[in-house]
């Protein structure tokens, strides 16, 4: 077992090597059951599968700092393998769910989706509480107008924002795939954000950042200061727009499907600076 590579895993059947029973008994467990998820259940499983996910990656680094360092470490890898094994045994349940509406289907049919990510939404936005794309937005924190003082509840679903910042990082990191069509979204965003940035049209909201944030003296101050925003706000930007984009369709087709009738268009859509409305993919209503 000194010799495993963890870098080589890319199934539950590579890890036979590292058997260990009781973790089995677990994925069974979980495909045998019969009890559906409802919002509820599915927001913890969805926790739960992150969770164990940090604490196997954990595991992981410390398998491998241990075996360079010539101590033993199988009790560690056995760890992994088994948080590894359940990690993957709450995706059945999580897809299940997922697949349970229009608009969780729809969001597994896009690149870059998976049953995770896809629960997670149908988990934390009730669309009978979300009149407006912008609704959505601003309960995942994507509304940048949004304040709050010291002290005072968040205006947004913490939870959910961390979500949606897992699937700008699933798109920016399919963004080579042609398929991923959000994903294509962010690279062309990211590319037009690029140009105005190098053209100094991002200058006043350079200054205004400064003023704002009490930056360190790096790289990122000393690039503001030239009245330019960084590489990394540019590209945290492109990969906002792509989930707003992203979420005013999942948006769309879930209240269609609840209300029988299409959803108000986003104003970023109706009143931005598009020329053209973005066409939902795989769009289960056209």
């Amino acid at each position: 077992m000194s010799n495993f590579n963890f870098d080589d895993i890319e199934s539950i059947d590579d890890l036979a090597p590292l058997d260990f029973p009781v973790f089995d008994r677990f994925s069974r467990d979980v495909r045998n059951l019969t009890e559906s998820l409802d919002q509820a259940s599915a927001r913890k499983i969805v926790d739960a599968y992150y969770t164990l996910q940090e604490n196997r990656m954990a595991f992981a680094a410390q398998t491998r700092e241990l075996e360079k360092q010539g101590s033993p470490h199988e009790l560690v890898a056995l760890l992994y393998d088994g948080l590894y094994r359940m990690e993957k045994a709450l995706k059945a349940p999580l897809q299940q769910f997922a697949g349970s509406t229009v608009e969780g289907k729809w969001a597994l049919e896009q690149y870059g989706i998976g049953p995770v990510l896809a629960a997670g939404l149908l988990a934390h936005i009730d669309i009978t509480k979300a009149p407006t794309a912008g609704s959505v937005w601003r309960y995942a924190g994507l509304d940048p107008t949004q304040t709050w003082e010291k002290g005072q509840k968040r205006p947004f679903n913490a939870e959910l924002k961390t979500l949606c910042w897992k699937i700008g990082q699933s798109f920016m990191k399919f963004s080579g795939k042609e398929d991923c069509f959000y994903g294509q979204l962010y690279k062309q965003d990211k590319a037009r954000r690029i140009e105005k940035n190098n053209a100094g049209d991002y200058s006043d909201f350079a200054k205004s950042i400064l003023e704002k944030k009490n930056f360190k003296v790096n790289q990122t101050r000393a690039k503001l200061e030239t009245g330019k925003l960084s590489d990394a706000q540019i590209d945290a930007q492109a990969r906002r727009f792509a989930v707003k984009i992203f979420l005013s369709h999942y948006h769309a087709v879930a209240y269609q499907a609840h209300h029988g009738t299409p959803a108000p268009r986003p104003y970023i859509i109706a009143h931005g600076d598009h020329v053209h409305e973005i066409a939902i993919p795989k769009n289960p209503f056209a």
